[in-house]
């Protein structure tokens, strides 16, 4: 049976309509769910191009410098505030047993100033404790600064607040990362041994044992989307497009750390090249590799929200270019 040639304007009726083709490149998504193949495809490309235009390796270099000179004031911060209701040389226990679970000569260099801190750590509260909380708090709040300027560049944002506003904010993170510490050392060590003193039977214990570490899980995307809504200088995004970038960049650190304690423990030479200096530049290193998936995961919701035409910021629609945040009013090629 001949084939009937395919006129000119039966080839021009089969071909998808520009509606059409921004559906599939997910320009009227509503959510990240709804972006589809082609569109996350799309998504990806640009997130490789603005890793380098972005020089995100610089800047998480630059984040995880101040990072290490701020883990030991948030240390005397976590001890001074929870060595109020726990004897100080509990939590330096409870912190040691946290920080064992970091790539080795990292968790060494901690453990180190742990002993220190803990030492110096006690007594009742009173303005002295409460001076040295606020100035560890506030040495700690150059880390968080500095992960709030990376973040604003990732989103293509100028920090326009001003020196009382942007510190304020700021050391609220930070206080809540000390809190959020905090939980995790009770969740880590404290939980297993009440739930052993309590009798429940075999099962639940198992159970409680291992449900504590999806929900450690569940307050890391919470506390990055904060992150990601709140740092950079913009009309905030809505919840569902900073959660995914969280949630990736959970799964990424998780999986890194691991890869790193792994070359650490069986293929590294930072002792013979750095000697005395290992455990810090392991540490460096560390926290280096945490700030770049940190920003990385930023980015991922930048580029998400520029793929598509719908507002993504908070309150009424907007049309495009009355939003006020870069991304969601500019659409990523």
């Amino acid at each position: 049976m001949q084939k009937t040639r395919e006129t000119r304007e039966q080839r021009r009726e089969r071909r998808p309509t520009g509606t059409e083709r921004g559906r599939r490149r997910g320009r009227y998504a509503e959510r990240p769910r709804n972006i589809p193949a082609k569109g996350w495809k799309e998504i990806v490309k640009r997130v490789v191009n603005e890793v380098g235009e972005d020089h995100i390796g610089i800047i998480a270099a630059g984040v995880g410098f101040f990072s290490f000179l701020a883990i030991f004031p948030a240390i005397a911060a976590v001890i001074s505030i929870y060595g109020l209701v726990v004897d100080p040389q509990t939590v330096q226990q409870q912190l040691s047993q946290i920080t064992g679970t970091l790539p080795p000569g990292a968790s060494q260099a901690i453990g180190g100033q742990l002993s220190q801190i803990a030492a110096g750590a006690g007594g009742a509260l009173g303005w002295g404790l409460a001076l040295s909380t606020l100035l560890a708090l506030w040495s700690a709040n150059k880390g968080m600064k500095a992960l709030f300027q990376g973040v604003n560049i990732v989103y293509d944002e100028k920090s326009t607040r001003g020196f009382i506003k942007e510190n304020a904010l700021t050391l609220l993170f930070t206080l809540g990362a000390v809190i959020l510490t905090i939980i995790s050392m009770v969740m880590v060590v404290a939980v297993p041994a009440a739930v052993g003193r309590l009798g429940l039977p075999g099962l639940a214990q198992t159970a409680i044992r291992w449900l504590r570490w999806p929900v450690l899980a569940v307050l890391a995307v919470f506390a990055l989307g904060l992150v990601y809504r709140f740092a950079p200088v913009r009309e905030n995004p809505r919840w569902r497009w900073v959660s995914w970038g969280a949630g990736i960049a959970t799964v990424l650190w998780l999986v890194a750390s691991w890869a790193f304690s792994f070359y650490v423990s069986n293929f590294s030479n930072y002792n013979q090249t750095y000697g005395s200096l290992a455990a810090v530049v392991i540490l460096l290193l560390w926290l280096m590799l945490t700030s770049f998936i940190v920003l990385l995961g930023a980015e991922i919701n930048a580029q998400m929200e520029g793929q598509t035409e719908r507002d993504t910021t908070t309150g009424p629609e907007k049309p495009m270019g009355e939003r006020g945040a870069y991304h969601a009013d500019k659409v990523g090629e």
